[in-house]
């Protein structure tokens, strides 16, 4: 009779095999035999969607984890709609729009058009849904590469709803960048007459300082016998970008909006005024002095097991594990060695600026040397592969419990282009330490180390400022993680300044090693304020300009 073992590694072939055959993670529950599909529930390799609908699963999620549920998300829909309508179905307007335009939030419901639709709603995992109302196909759909069928630009544009113009603001203005002349946008306007959606379309455009494009959509609908007002407040909203004559990726206009909107945000959080560094040499020994306990909090940030001890050996050179069975876990010692490496890099970088050089240029320079500082060591160690460090990735990505998915690895260029951009015109270095850290984790341009970098970065501006070296403490972790996750997907970038803010006050926290039995995530004992501000150690003049 062959044991539990060999039973569960027949069912788990049987998933391989799906799996390998169709690169899917959602399957019909008919797929697999009963005894496989619930010997495959029982142990988090497969978890239910609905009924009759499967998804593969991660043995190691905690309950209440939507991270495998998000990585499914849309081929679970596409399936699922495919099974019902086949190719009669397509994204409403407004869904098509954000899809179009690389808001890869998850979204809370997913309204769909189908010509048998029955105006029902299903529920979802997590608090998500699918609603399919009942309504014509348009005349154009295009099907992206999972399978997600949409309206085109121009068609979602000339039907989406006027309410969907103020929700959406953004996504429709991305958009609407991306689109070169009025000739596509007029075609759906003139064939259906839709005066409404020319009169939005037309105010829009003169809105964001395309006034010939806006003045062409309303002489061709005149030629055609209709009279077209602009309406010039269709977002409902101040909009505070102009878009360029030529059309780019709406990823790159989406970053300009986010920059644009949140500044604000950030200097109403951020009363602290930057300052010229007057004592280099003591902002540099500060650094230094806080290189063990940054390395600590950074790395157990990103769920490495550092103590201490460890990381002091490490950079001493003493990391011996054949000798000593205490330096066990080769992966989190070369994560910290290569840690030490890029903050020396770092502290190379700054001293640049202050030696002259442009912050931004300095970013722009360095940070993939960052990069492959930070993984060198793991390399070396055949723990990862050569061609790992060659820069931004150019495949998907998904973050651990987050309902923002980063852009697509091909318009990571675009994102990264805009992103820089938006640095370089930012003249307050509060604004580029926040917003730099944030937008540079919103696309994830690396294949690993997004977050040290992007730490990496905020400290580099915050030195371009007068500010002291800060470290985010990992008893912060889990604030630190929903703040940014705030800003992703609510918009709202006042907690991650807040934390940055308060952080920056403090001295470096002490490192603390893990309670035995304890976990990163459980950790919430709070770091107490220390007697003296690590600014003391930077005498800072209040009448000084910071040097960029």
């Amino acid at each position: 009779m062959a044991s539990l073992n060999e039973k569960m590694a027949t069912s788990l072939t049987r998933l391989k095999d799906l799996t390998a055959a169709s690169s899917r993670r959602v399957f019909r529950s008919s797929e697999f035999s009963r005894t496989d599909r619930e010997r495959l529930l029982s142990e988090g390799y497969l978890e239910e969607v609905i009924a009759g609908w499967v998804m593969v699963g991660r043995p190691t999620e905690r309950r209440g984890d939507t991270t495998s549920w998000y990585a499914s998300f849309w081929q679970f829909c596409c399936a699922y709609l495919d099974d019902r309508f086949g190719e009669d179905w397509v994204l409403a307007p407004e869904t098509s729009i954000r899809h179009l335009t690389a808001d890869n939030r998850i979204p809370t419901q997913v309204l769909v058009r189908a010509p048998r639709g029955n105006n029902g709603v299903q529920a979802l995992p997590h608090g998500t849904s699918i609603m399919v109302y009942r309504a014509p196909l348009p005349v154009d759909v295009q099907i992206d590469g999972e399978g997600v069928r949409a309206y085109s630009a121009e068609e979602a544009l000339a039907a989406a709803p006027p309410r969907a113009w103020a929700d959406q603001h953004e996504a429709f203005v991305a958009l609407l960048g991306s689109i070169r002349g009025v000739a596509s946008l007029s075609r759906p306007l003139l064939r259906d007459g839709n005066v409404a959606a020319a009169s939005r379309l037309s105010g829009a455009l003169a809105l964001l300082g395309r006034t010939t494009d806006a003045d062409q959509i309303v002489s061709l609908m005149k030629r055609a016998g209709h009279d077209v007002r602009p309406d010039m407040d269709p977002f409902g909203t101040e909009i505070s970008i102009t878009l360029g004559r030529r059309p780019e990726a709406p990823v790159a206009t989406r970053i300009r909006l986010m920059w644009s909107r949140m500044r604000k945000q950030v200097l109403e959080a951020f009363p602290d005024e930057p300052r010229e560094i007057l004592d280099v040499e003591g902002y540099l020994a500060a650094i230094d002095e806080s290189h063990t306990s940054d390395a600590y909090h950074s790395l157990s940030i990103e769920g490495y097991r550092v103590s201490e001890e460890l990381i002091e050996r490490v950079r001493g050179g003493n990391w011996n594990p054949a000798e000593n069975g205490r330096d066990e876990g080769l992966s989190d010692a070369m994560a910290a060695k290569g840690y030490l490496e890029a903050h020396e890099l770092v502290k190379e970088t700054i001293v640049e600026v202050f030696d002259g050089m442009n912050s931004v240029d300095a970013f722009e320079t360095r940070h993939q040397d960052w990069f492959g500082a930070l993984f060198r060591p793991a390399v070396t160690a055949g723990l990862m592969r050569p061609e790992s460090l060659a820069g931004y990735r150019n495949v998907a990505i998904r973050l651990r419990g987050s309902g923002h998915i980063p852009p697509a690895g091909e318009i990571v260029p675009d994102a990264m282009e805009a992103f820089i951009e938006c640095l370089r015109s930012e003249e307050d270095p509060r604004v580029r330490a926040i917003l730099g850290h944030f937008v540079f984790t919103y696309v994830h341009p690396l294949p690993d180390g997004n977050g040290r970098c992007g730490r990496f970065l905020m400290n580099l501006m915050l030195a371009s400022g007068g500010y002291p070296w800060t470290i985010i403490p990992v008893d912060r972790r889990t604030e630190y993680m929903e703040a940014l996750e705030e800003a992703s997907g609510q918009g709202d970038i006042g907690p991650f300044t807040r934390l940055v803010v308060e952080c920056l006050s403090l001295e470096p926290p002490p490192p603390r090693r893990l309670r035995e039995g304890e976990k990163l995530e459980e950790r919430a004992d709070p770091v107490e304020p220390a007697e003296s501000d690590a600014s003391n150690s930077v005498k800072r003049s209040p009448e000084a300009r910071p040097r960029r």
